[in-house]
């Protein structure tokens, strides 16, 4: 397992990349506590208000004002130990730097002084990497691993991350927690992390998640759930997008998402990081990056629909398909730092930019590339030349991002943006004599998006490829609607505007109207015609599920490739508006420009018009027809 410059370790048969990510700009120290902590920087308590939520492709905070992440990621909770000889050896550490499993530094620095730094660099959010080993471990970390922190002798692992984490909200910082192993082993190879369920179930993945957010729920200022790193091969077998099996990201992420959101913090954004690798990276066998890629043809709807962030990581070694192997595994692929200025941009967009670029579509998010760094010690001309390119992006499109690693120590682990001695001097990106200094300075002054966000329609995907997907937690707590039937539903707040013919797919909006459901519990599961008025036969010989006078639609089921209910709910206001039938069973049906993008890929599509809600499927049951939607009702919304 080759080392790639102190950055991340890569493992020929996953190729599995790695990544970084940081950020500068001034904030003055603040004051210490009575306990020699400090409070929160007064230019930090005005700048922003947990918690945080996302507005089109901008997250905000609850004033909702612009919150950019400029963070960088705090490692070494997830473990530093590379998987051979004693874990206790220094020498068996990535980098040489013993983590203890708990932040990097705490041996060196104290907590107080730590954080007066990173607030001199001027980042205002930590990505916090925390293992599934991490959570369960119950003994003490050694004296030797908190020296400067004495408080800290006698805790378990967890106990230290806890007091990071009060640390680092007291001080003012948004903190993502981040799953990053299930192991305390380094990644990011064929180790044991490939996966969310690389060495668990994803049951205990996602209850695990379920206890951290619930955990740190009374501090505001922990503001997201990063749910796994670098989703990558194992020796066998790929991640998959939308599959439907054990290794199916897509699914995984979806549940531990909603789980996160419904059962244990509802105020955290929830970031969804792409796949990192498929297949060999040997010449002439498939293989490369999805990262993000995916996401365009099958985007993630979460029951809070304004808590999605997209993530990508971004190293100048690898590439769009090149794993970042030197000698055996190396392919003939371009790493991102042969490419053009131009050619990177364009990959840049296509493998994840794109997401938040293209507005009002479905898959329409903040990105965050929450990994991405170099070492100080780097020579190479194309590594500079990418480093500066790609900071040079991120000022110019105003991104939000995260430098890897923040902390680490001097002689060991150049990429660091500060490094410290065993007697706490600190080197690193603040020195004059760091080459990093002017990209960095260029990223922290570039102009950015401030102050408020208006509010922006949002566009939602359903997909039933599986099973159901109701997204409404109001739908969720009356149970279930139409037993054994795949069941869809928009989430709290928005309504059915688009199915496609075959009855997997649809599309749910708010857009003209915001939430339009009236705040009575009632529902009505429609199975018949007996909501069709006499005369207003709308789709002669086919069947109609209508709702009923005053009612739209915010769902449907189906039983295999039949169309088997639609629900619909009453609205606040008259719903009195002039209808429209619009046929989607030969051909796509769609208001010119339509908005919410290709939201049922290779199949025809019917779509309201923005000013319109949906007041009925009809399908047909001949023989030999495809019975999955054919029509929709569509009415005028005033």
């Amino acid at each position: 397992m080759p080392t790639l410059k102190f950055g991340k370790y890569l493992t020929l048969a996953t190729a599995a990349l790695l990544l970084l990510a940081t950020a500068p700009g001034a904030v003055a120290a603040a004051p210490k506590a009575a306990d020699g902590t400090r409070a929160v920087p007064a230019a930090a308590a005005e700048t922003w208000k947990a918690p945080l939520s996302t507005r089109g492709r901008y997250i905000v905070d609850a004033d909702g004002n612009r919150f950019r992440l400029k963070s960088a990621n705090w490692d070494g909770a997830q473990g530093s130990w590379t998987g051979s000889g004693s874990k206790d050896d220094p020498a068996n550490q990535h980098a040489g730097q013993n983590s203890y499993g708990i932040p990097l530094g705490l041996d060196r620095v104290s907590l107080p002084r730590l954080l007066d730094d990173f607030h001199e660099l001027g980042v205002n959010s930590i990505r916090l990497p925390f293992s599934n080993e991490m959570i369960h471990a119950t003994t003490p970390v050694p004296d030797v691993a908190v020296t400067a922190n004495p408080e800290l002798r006698g805790k378990t692992p967890l106990q230290v991350y806890d007091a990071v984490v009060s640390a680092l909200t007291r001080s003012g910082f948004a903190v993502i927690l981040n799953n990053h192993t299930n192991t305390s082993r380094w990644c990011c190879g064929v180790d044991g992390n490939e996966r969310w369920n690389s060495s668990q179930s994803t049951q205990q993945w996602a209850d695990d998640w379920v206890f951290m957010a619930r955990r740190y729920a009374g501090d505001p200022r922990v503001v997201g759930a990063d749910l796994y790193n670098e989703v990558r091969r194992d020796i066998l077998d790929d991640p998959n997008w939308g599959l439907g099996d054990a290794h199916d990201w897509y699914a995984a992420a979806q549940l531990a998402a909603d789980r996160i959101l419904s059962e244990a913090n509802s105020n955290l954004l929830i970031v969804i990081e792409g796949i990192n690798w498929t297949g060999l990276p040997v010449d002439g066998f498939a293989h490369g990056r999805p990262t993000l890629t995916p996401a365009r043809n099958l985007s993630h709807t979460l029951v809070a629909a304004h808590k999605l962030v997209y993530s990508a990581h971004f190293y100048g070694y690898t590439g769009p398909n090149h794993s970042g192997a030197t000698g055996i595994g190396e392919t003939h692929d371009a790493r991102y730092q042969d490419l053009t200025r131009d050619q990177l941009y364009q990959v840049l967009n296509d493998q994840a930019f794109f997401v938040s670029s293209e507005a009002n579509q479905h898959f329409t998010a903040p990105v965050w590339i929450s990994e991405f760094g170099i070492g100080s010690g780097e020579t190479g001309a194309a590594a500079r030349t990418w480093f500066g390119n790609i900071t040079d992006y991120f000022a110019d499109h105003d991104v939000d991002f995260a430098y890897w690693p923040l902390v680490g120590w001097e002689g060991h682990d150049d990429w660091s943006l500060l490094r410290y001695d065993t007697s706490g001097n600190r080197y690193g990106i603040l020195d004059g004599s760091d080459w990093r200094g002017t990209a960095w300075n260029r990223l922290m002054t570039a102009p950015t998006r401030t102050g408020s966000v208006p509010e922006v329609p949002g566009w939602r995907m359903l997909a039933t490829d599986h099973g159901d997907y109701v997204q409404s937690l109001r739908v969720r707590a009356g149970g279930d609607w139409n037993p054994g039937a795949s069941k869809a539903v928009c989430p709290d707040g928005e309504r059915l505007i688009g199915l496609g013919h075959s009855g997997v797919r649809a599309l749910c909006t708010d857009v003209s109207t915001g939430d339009l459901r009236s705040s009575a519990g009632t529902q009505t599961v429609v199975t018949d015609e007996r909501h069709v008025p006499a005369g207003g036969d709308w789709a002669s010989g086919y069947t109609k599920l209508q709702c009923p006078a005053g009612n739209f639609l915010i769902g449907y089921s189906r039983r295999g490739g039949r169309t088997s209910a639609a629900l619909c709910v009453p609205a606040a206001g008259s719903l009195a508006g002039a209808g429209r039938t619009v046929w989607f069973d030969r051909s796509d049906n769609r208001p010119p420009g339509a908005a919410g993008g290709d939201f049922a890929n290779g199949d025809y599509k019917g779509q309201c018009a923005d000013d319109e809600y949906a007041a009925g499927i009809a399908f047909t049951t001949r023989f030999g027809a495809s019975q999955g939607p054919a029509a929709l009702l569509c009415r005028k919304l005033n």
